[in-house]
């Protein structure tokens, strides 16, 4: 599959039901549009959360009409418990997180999406955006352990050589 010279790669969850999605590295705001612009050609219905300024007036309408959840991320919130409420409330629920919380650099991942999985029992399916090589490529899914030093060490071992937009910001270390 092909997107103006981007490569759409690996093996896509339209079997699953339910399951999280991460796409990394988020280093450029141009990662939003090649996000949604790949989840039109595949045809999966995957929601997503941002940051809750994005869901003002003028522009917070169309981010909810593309499946967009707001989170306050200036206040302490039962954010695991609430998105996994949502996994228990729906038959099917796709939700893409991008880890690193930031399009900035990050020396570890945010927690979040590992924790939603867990207390949900989905899997989570890695989403790679490799800019240099305009590929993006699908990870099997995988199911968390409940050991996060291995399943992170496991992300960090999938994203080596993966490089965004800004190589800079890129996680892990863009080699």
């Amino acid at each position: 599959m092909t997107l103006w010279g981007w490569k759409i790669e690996g093996s896509l969850p339209y079997d699953l039901k339910k399951y999280m999605m991460i796409a990394m590295p988020h280093t450029s705001n141009w990662d939003f549009p090649l996000g949604v612009l790949t989840r039109s050609l595949i045809k999966l219905n995957i929601n997503f959360v941002g940051k809750d300024t994005l869901f003002k007036p003028p522009f917070g309408a169309i981010f909810r009409y593309l499946g967009g959840y707001p989170v306050d991320r200036s206040k302490s919130t039962n954010f695991v418990d609430a998105v996994a409420k949502l996994y228990n409330e729906n038959e099917r629920f796709a939700l893409l997180i991008a880890p690193e919380g930031t399009r900035k650099k990050v020396k570890e991942l945010k927690t979040g999406f590992y924790y939603i999985a867990l207390k949900a029992k989905v899997p989570i399916v890695l989403m790679k955006m490799d800019w240099p090589n305009k590929i993006v490529t699908f990870n099997e899914p995988f199911h968390p352990s409940g050991d996060k030093e291995k399943d992170f060490q496991y992300l960090k071992d999938e994203m080596k050589g993966i490089v965004g937009k800004n190589p800079e910001w890129s996680w892990p270390e863009a080699k």
